[in-house]
């Protein structure tokens, strides 16, 4: 049998331990100073979405609720309009 020592230094993890080290989430508009969300601009609202076609949540994307609002407005004009999709396999 090992010395003690010995099956401590060997004991290996199958993931390494890893800190996660987040950035602070921010609203983009209040730190641009942006007042109004323009639904005629399509590839600003592409960020705001994903994939799909679907809203983006306010925890992913850091947006605060007054522009959340704003945005999700905003996204359903442009769908309206036929600007941005409702649906789609491959937005971006």
């Amino acid at each position: 049998m090992a010395a003690p020592n010995a099956q401590q230094s060997e004991i290996r993890y199958l993931n390494p331990v890893t800190v996660d080290v987040r950035k602070k989430k921010y609203c983009r508009f209040k730190k641009a100073g942006i007042k109004y969300v323009d639904y005629k601009d399509p590839e600003f609202l592409k960020k705001f979405l994903n994939e799909q076609g679907k809203i983006l949540p306010r925890r992913l994307t850091g947006t605060s609720q007054k522009f959340q609002k704003k945005v999700a407005q905003a996204v359903k004009r442009a769908r309206h309009l036929a600007i941005l999709p409702f649906v789609t396999d491959l937005m971006k």
